[in-house]
């Protein structure tokens, strides 16, 4: 399949301006058709949310470059997908590369998985992306996103060739390691492992007295376990490997369902 005949949307959580949505963008159209439409602002932690309550405007930049003001990562991919690719729809969607991990429960938080989330919801194949930093995000940039490059383009190859492991509903959760290439032992095949959340919620007061909160950004700590000989992606990403892990949206626990009809 050549290069034109193979169509991406792009979107991210970090707004149109983010380094890491340039350096995909940057990294698959050497092998891809690319259409970006981005979050006017950083939209993080929006989850899968949609926007209802009002109207959404596509800005376009240069050519296949639109900025969706003010939209969150699911408003991008549901109206790129009505508008733009009404009569086809693009072969991938891929959301990222996000600044940050999207580990663990975070994927319930994230905006980044939110945008892959509407694209196998609305039936094309879809791949989340983060840059792990480590609680060190502000030095981040300086990895130029070289490993997280490398390994999209080394999948959407796979994927051009015809080849894509899941069935429908079904995504990729990408983390990548705070390291450059050579650094990197590989790929695991992970779960989402169970992160450690804190309550950093810092209480301040504005000049006319008024309290206010803010929501701080708590240590990327985790709870280590194992299953059955799999690893988690927190303990995959310690390790200095490629974490991959395949998400579902079907959120129904089965192994409870027996149990909850003998309680009622």
């Amino acid at each position: 399949m050549s290069k034109d005949d193979f169509h991406i949307l792009i979107t991210n959580d970090d707004g149109f301006e983010a380094k890491g949505l340039k350096a995909l963008k940057e990294a698959l159209s050497e092998v891809a058709k690319v259409t970006v439409v981005a979050p006017t602002i950083e939209k993080s932690a929006c989850g899968h949310s949609l926007t209802l309550t009002r109207p959404l405007h596509f800005v376009e930049l240069e050519k296949d470059f639109y900025k969706l003001d003010d939209g969150t990562p699911s408003d991008c991919v549901f109206l790129a997908l009505n508008k733009l690719f009404k009569d086809k729809k693009p072969n991938l969607v891929i959301s990222g590369v996000n600044k940050g991990a999207n580990m663990g429960e975070d994927i319930t938080y994230s905006g980044t998985v939110g945008g892959a989330m509407e694209g196998v919801i609305q039936g094309v194949l879809s791949i989340a992306i983060s840059q792990v930093c480590n609680n060190q995000c502000h030095n981040i940039d300086k990895l130029n996103y070289e490993l997280a490059k490398e390994v999209i383009v080394h999948l959407v190859q796979k994927i051009k060739e015809g080849s894509f492991p899941l069935e429908e509903r079904k995504l990729l959760n990408i983390n990548i390691p705070p390291i450059p290439p050579e650094k990197s032992k590989g790929v695991k095949i992970t779960y989402a492992g169970k992160r450690v959340y804190g309550n950093d919620a810092s209480v301040h007061f504005n000049p006319r007295g008024k309290e206010y909160y803010w929501i701080g950004l708590p240590r990327l700590d985790w709870i280590e376990s194992k299953k059955d000989g799999l690893i988690s992606d927190f303990e995959a990403i310690a390790d200095n490997f490629v974490s991959i892990t395949p998400i579902h949206l079907d959120m129904t626990s089965y192994n409870d369902i027996q149990r909850l009809e003998r309680w009622i």
